[in-house]
């Protein structure tokens, strides 16, 4: 007899304890209600952005034409034996890591 109530007690609390995990779980995995979906999100049209170097509002037109300005590589500025002696000396720094018993 104590068997059969145990039996019976440990099956209903085992049942229990299963249904209001999955009671929980299932009303957490629901949406807000104002949440827009993705899908809608995804084929939206974006006409206005912030500018990358200081933030201020742009829209399509100078987005798109400061993006271009961006990606253009600038003149080198400096002198080609200024470039010279800065490339020499990051190899002299790469040399001394490796080699610090070298008096160069």
């Amino acid at each position: 007899m104590k068997r059969i109530r145990f039996f019976v007690l440990s099956v209903s609390v085992s049942i229990l304890v299963g249904l209001t995990s999955h009671w929980q779980t299932a009303v957490m995995a629901l949406p807000p209600a104002e949440d827009i979906p993705e899908e809608i999100l995804r084929t939206e049209i974006i006409l206005e952005a912030r500018s990358p170097v200081d933030g201020e509002p742009l829209n399509a037109a100078e987005y798109l034409e400061l993006q271009a300005r961006l990606q253009a590589v600038p003149p080198p500025k400096l002198d080609p034996k200024i470039r010279e002696q800065i490339f020499l000396l990051r190899i002299r720094s790469v040399l001394l890591q490796l080699f610090p018993f070298l008096d160069i």
